[in-house]
């Protein structure tokens, strides 16, 4: 295992015709990250498209307002939320942070997190991340009306998809710039069905 690890850090890029190409994220030694209250650590699959990016396959995320078992909940919560097979830790860890940071600024958002994964750990008598994967899933859809559900997934659906480590796993193209996708791969995404062709429409001309 390398002495290197990459920080796992909440900075989203809005998807737009300028967007730039995903970069592989900086690295850190271990030293220098453990400083918060909470760490979650991972490991990139290899092969991946996130793993030939990085200078490093171990990853981490520091959390300042949550704890190390309640950021591990979340990102077994957000899993189930947003299953992806194929789709690497460290880009669930990004919803994480993004948590963290909200429970910085408002104690109230913190509250609703902490008795969130109280609630998922009683479930289990102990930690909810060793329910089995099926448990898991009747777990998060029995709080599909709560506070917490509301909260991870409001966070989810933004941090989830709209940064460069999403872009390079789904293949959004967003360093294309102006030109945009109709003659440049818009279909290239291999984990969508293809539609039938009347779906489409015709396509547009500049005449």
């Amino acid at each position: 295992m390398s002495h290197k690890v990459i920080p796992i850090e909440a900075e989203p890029a809005a998807p737009s015709a300028h967007a730039h190409a995903p970069h592989a994220p900086r690295s850190l030694s271990r030293r220098e990250w453990l400083k918060g209250t909470g760490v979650l650590v991972g490991t990139l699959a290899f092969p991946s498209i996130l793993a030939t990016l990085a200078p490093s396959r171990v990853w981490a995320l520091e959390m300042q307002a949550l704890d190390t078992h309640q950021g591990a909940v979340l990102l077994a919560f957000v899993k189930q939320q947003y299953p992806h097979k194929t789709l690497d830790d460290a880009v669930y860890a990004l919803v994480v942070k993004d948590l963290d940071v909200k429970a910085q600024k408002d104690p109230a958002a913190r509250q609703t997190l902490v008795d969130g994964v109280k609630q998922l750990d009683a479930l289990n008598g102990s930690d909810w991340t060793k329910r089995s994967p099926a448990d898991q899933a009747r777990d998060v859809a029995a709080m599909e009306k709560t506070p917490f559900f509301t909260s991870v997934r409001t966070t989810a659906i933004v941090s989830l998809y709209s940064n460069d480590m999403a872009y390079a796993h789904f293949g959004y193209g967003a360093a294309q710039g102006d030109g945009g996708y109709l003659n440049k791969g818009f279909n290239d995404l291999a984990w969508l069905p293809n539609p039938p062709a009347n779906a489409s429409g015709p396509i547009p001309t500049d005449s």
